[in-house]
């Protein structure tokens, strides 16, 4: 049943939802990757002070990260619960889709630019509207809290939440609510229940082949002849024998089951030349998601020992640098059980005709025909959390705790956390058919596909922290779990501490646009 204050949220999230279709699309077609959100980031802090926030910018030593609060004592004393809420706005170099029904860049760039893909431009705006309602509800009607809302940037390499965590933006918090918009069943409009994402661990290998006169010695000239001489094979060979030997043990780095991955990036490599000297400087970045820490321990150990072995072969040495450390994550059942009856009192998100209409002349523009039901009908239907836990238990072995991957995680270990999932827009598709990966991109920016699940999202947030507000049996029950499965909280006999012991890693050659004489572009040149 929604209290008076429920009532008022619901309300506020009608009225604003022209505010929060535009806002979306906004952060979408700003499509900035990760560390260097600055519009978005800007966006976020000039909007939550407008609204009354008080914003710590640079949060955690991360420029396009953010910590907001506000309070409504309503003239009561005492301590007042404080619940937190958070935004994610990076988006994903090479996925630089328009928000049309057709592929195509959004105007001005190449493909080869930033996009979002989850859309994290939908979740940031769903759990910002969900504050918003909040705080609208608490005001109207004098329900004392505090509410924390941090911006946390570089999600897609698990960058922020570990920093903060570490940093404690996190201490202190009554319950914490993570929203993420999901397609992929059974964990569709549903409230994740035991088996929440596991570790990740991401680091960055640099090589640097700074004395490359050592290599080898003249023939006794003063002065070597370094252009044409025997010269070290420099930082690009360290990097491609680390590239290589890692990809070939890869299958032997972890068991085979799990749902594990490793990924790689290579960020900076040779140092673009005419002149026939050694690569000086490259980077490679690997990313692994994996259950537990343990096993990120064991692929890290590999890699570090081909990372030496690959700079002993080509003349270099080798840093290791961090980009993520984070650990697996803690079910909380009384706070999934809070955003259980949120969710069903909002119900799972509807598309309309307009909608609909825009999915049809994409699967036109996709080379199928059009259907008249296009949306995939799990988009709008809720599964109860303890029956999307049993689906996906059946294919994890029994022992498995944790599986897929986000960095949420290290939340967990510091305030009772809720992760639930709306359905964001995706399609049914012919028998032996796939969808290219534009069509995904594109519905998470167009106003009629994406909007339901935003507006689901937002009702379902301010819902959610309104009961912890409202309800101090429902908070001490979420609390009193938290307590007891970290062995005593903060500190505790279970409780794992942060894993981050590194300063965050914004220095680095993060894909980004950039301002030349030529004008503002992403990094990769546009084809003549």
């Amino acid at each position: 049943m929604t209290t008076a204050a429920g009532t008022t949220a619901l309300d506020f999230v009608e009225k604003r939802q022209a505010d929060l279709s535009a806002w979306t699309r906004t952060i979408f077609d700003f499509g900035e990757t990760a560390w260097r959100e600055y519009q978005s980031a800007e966006w976020y802090v000039t909007l939550l002070r407008r609204e009354g926030f008080d914003v710590e910018t640079g949060s955690g030593g991360m420029p396009t990260a953010f910590c907001a609060h506000w309070t409504n004592r309503a003239g009561t004393t005492g301590k007042s619960p404080t619940i937190g809420m958070y935004a994610e706005y990076d988006a994903v170099p090479g996925n630089c889709q328009d928000a049309a029904t057709v592929q195509r860049p959004r105007p001005g760039l190449n493909e080869h630019a930033g996009g979002h893909t989850d859309p994290h431009s939908g979740l940031g705006i769903s759990s910002l509207g969900g504050l918003l309602a909040t705080k609208a509800a608490m005001e109207k009607h004098g329900i004392t809290g505090t509410l924390r809302f941090t911006g946390e940037p570089a999600e897609k390499v698990r960058g922020s939440k570990p920093i903060h965590a570490a940093k404690g933006y996190y201490d202190g918090l009554d319950g914490m609510i993570s929203f993420h918009p999901f397609y992929m069943l059974p964990l569709c409009n549903t409230v994740r229940w035991d088996t929440h994402c596991g570790a990740a661990y991401s680091m960055i290998y640099r090589f640097v082949c700074d004395q490359p006169q050592s290599w080898g010695l003249s023939d006794g000239a003063p002065i070597p002849q370094s252009h044409s001489a025997v010269r070290a094979p420099g930082a690009n060979d360290a990097l491609m024998m680390m590239y290589m030997a890692s990809k070939a043990l890869r299958d032997s780095m972890l068991p085979h089951h799990g749902g594990w991955s490793i990924s790689e990036a290579i960020l900076t490599a040779g140092q673009a030349t005419a002149d026939n000297l050694p690569a000086g400087l490259a980077e490679i970045q690997y990313m692994m998601r994996v259950p537990t820490i343990g096993m990120a321990e064991q692929v890290t150990s590999v890699l570090d020992r081909n990372a030496e072995h690959a700079a002993a072969m080509t003349g270099c040495r080798v840093e290791r640098h961090w980009v993520c450390k984070s650990r697996p994550g803690l079910a909380n059942h009384a706070m999934a059980e809070i955003t259980w009856d949120a969710l069903q009192t909002v119900g799972a998100p509807r598309w309309n005709e307009a909608a609909k209409a825009v999915a049809r002349e994409i699967q036109v523009n996709a080379g199928i025909e059009p259907m008249l039901d296009p949306f995939l009908d799990e988009c709008e239907t809720l599964i109860a959390p303890r029956d999307a836990e049993a689906i996906l238990r059946r294919d994890l072995p029994p022992s498995q705790i944790n599986s897929t991957s986000d960095d949420y995680t290290d939340m967990t270990w510091h305030a009772p956390t809720v992760r639930f999932y709306v359905a964001r827009p995706a399609l049914k598709a012919p028998k032996g058919f796939a969808y290219p990966g534009w069509v995904m991109n594109a519905l998470g920016g167009i106003p009629e596909t994406i909007d339901p699940m935003v507006i689901t999202a937002t009702k379902t947030v301010a819902l959610t922290a309104l009961r912890l507000l409202e309800d101090g049996d429902a908070r001490r029950s979420a609390k009193d779990e938290f307590i007891q499965r970290t062995g005593g909280g903060i500190g505790g006999s279970n409780w794992i501490a942060p894993l981050c012991d590194y300063e965050p890693p914004i220095h680095f050659r993060w894909p980004e646009y950039v301002t030349t004489a030529r004008g503002r572009a992403w990094w990769i040149p546009t084809r003549p």
